[in-house]
């Protein structure tokens, strides 16, 4: 609380070090989890200094804009704006931002596209293998091919150094190799939904993944029922067994059809991917990469070429997503794709590009995450943003020496400059968001929940309503408490309302 009071008393000074620089260029998102309320940080791009925050119920243009307002406000209008596709944000920046260049993040843009691209075909895909329950199965077999597989020591390392030798005979027993095998294969299945580069879905498609591996699994183990290890077929009936475990999944021809159009439009997707230089798949930075550091206008010549051959592909013309990932395409170029922006300085023009994403912000808010989860043991991210401050991501700002810099103005400590502030202020910041916060309490809560609640009290008032209509019953001093119970508490419920 401390802190941003002492960050908006020094607002004026902020705002001369950010044009020191160029001037600011304005990132913006939200975090949120279940019923939480919208997270909202604006944060600089070039120093990189949280300018300020808030928490909203949802995230709509009515209550941003007072947000981005208090910005412009407390640090004039920035260079450039960086956000998501998300409507009221971007609503909310044409509204208070006029004609300033609105950049686009490149990675949710293309998350966006890839889930109205194949989406449909995914949750296809995920519920009919959750009807098969295949993946229950195929573990439960796995468990009782380890029990077997356990009983003789280092046998699935020696099956594992054959691989690589001409003669696996020799280090693995023959009526072991069976149970080994299937095991081993059943295991590379199951780790397919688990396979990625950690910038999920539409980028990793486990599911679609794990399905290609079922049917490599069912291809694999058919041709290896045909093989007489031991000069007989008693062997190879696990493959058979886990074979019938596969059949209802790999017969099902909606399935079958859904993968496969998937897999065309994955394939059409990693093309752009490419040509936006973006979550590559030999990337190993994760949800942390903010694409390669390329001149925007090759970029924008590349994905221009994708565009064309797209339209030029006979499948485009038969399917709608195709065509809506074009007219996506065009409808956001220039936020895509703008011209990098010149800056006068007293030093002379500078070339500023904004960054292509909007990961700057998201690691911000993954490691108030982490933080959270350090200091509770918790992996609740509802509960956290529930109970932070808004302003909990100034914290953030202390680790960046010039902001900390401002932030004291010629003070040696926190400590000393928190102790220039005023302890009501402080006491009047916390009442108002005592009174602003949810005073619902648990026993209302229940009540809300109750099906029937609007007829219970119908029936409470109405019986009050009788109840004073009537002259009040005079009871004996001596029996004060009764006369209580009779005429009832101001709190009393009314027995019809369930427990």
């Amino acid at each position: 609380m401390y802190l941003a009071l002492a960050h908006r008393k020094v607002q004026r000074k902020t705002k001369a070090y950010l044009h020191m620089h160029g001037g600011y260029i304005l990132h913006l998102d939200g975090t949120c989890e279940g019923a939480s309320p919208h997270l909202i940080s604006a944060l600089d791009g070039i120093t990189e200094i949280i300018l300020d925050n808030m928490k909203i119920p949802t995230e709509n243009s009515a209550q941003i804009i007072p947000f981005l307002k208090r910005i412009k406000k407390a640090y004039g209008d920035p260079l450039a704006v960086v956000s998501d596709m998300g409507k009221g944000i971007v609503l909310a920046i044409e509204e208070v931002f006029k004609n300033l260049p609105h950049f686009l993040c490149h990675f949710h843009f293309l998350r966006d596209l890839g889930k109205d691209l194949f989406g449909t075909e995914n949750d296809t895909i995920r519920n009919r293998l959750r009807k098969h329950g295949i993946q229950q199965t195929l573990r439960k077999r796995a468990r009782g091919l380890k029990k077997h597989i356990s009983s003789t020591p280092h046998l699935v390392d020696g099956f594992i150094d054959g691989l690589f030798q001409p003669c696996i005979l020799r280090l693995c027993p023959p009526h072991n190799i069976q149970a080994v095998v299937t095991w081993l294969l059943i295991m590379w299945a199951l780790a397919g939904k688990s396979e990625g580069k950690g910038f999920g879905f539409p980028f990793d498609q486990p599911y679609l993944l794990f399905y290609q591996r079922l049917c490599k699994l069912g291809s694999i183990l058919d041709q290896l029922s045909e093989i007489k290890l031991q000069g007989s077929w008693k062997g190879n009936r696990i493959y058979r067994k886990v074979l019938h475990d596969l059949v209802d999944v790999l017969n099902d021809t909606v399935l079958a059809q859904a993968a496969s159009t998937m897999q065309q439009k994955v394939e059409v997707f990693a093309k752009l991917r490419a040509a936006m230089r973006i979550t590559l798949p030999e990337s190993k930075r994760g949800l942390n990469d903010n694409g390669e550091l390329s001149n925007i206008k090759t970029i924008e010549k590349e994905v221009e070429r994708f565009r064309d051959r797209l339209c030029k592909n006979k499948e485009y013309s038969k399917d709608e997503d195709y065509q809506k990932m074009v007219k996506q395409l065009d409808e956001y170029w220039q936020k895509l794709f703008s011209n990098p922006i010149i800056v006068k300085t007293k030093t002379g023009n500078i070339i500023i590009q904004p960054q292509r994403t909007n990961n700057i912000l998201e690691r911000l808010f993954r490691d108030l995450s982490r933080r959270y989860r350090k200091k509770s043991g918790l992996n609740c991210r509802e509960r956290t943003i529930k109970a932070m401050l808004a302003d909990t991501p100034l914290v953030k700002n202390l680790e960046n020496e010039q902001y900390l810099s401002v932030l004291l103005d010629a003070k040696s400590s926190l400590e000393e400059r928190f102790a220039e502030i005023d302890a009501n202020e402080v006491r009047a910041k916390i009442l108002k968001l005592k009174n602003e916060s949810d005073l619902v309490s648990s026993k209302m809560k229940k009540l809300i929940k109750i099906s029937e609640l609007p007829e219970s009290v119908l029936s409470v008032l109405k019986q009050q309503f009788l109840d004073s209509r009537q002259p009040p019953k005079i009871a004996p001093e001596s029996n004060s408490k009764t006369k209580i119970s009779e005429c009832g508490s101001p709190h009393s419920i009314d027995p019809a309302i369930p427990a």
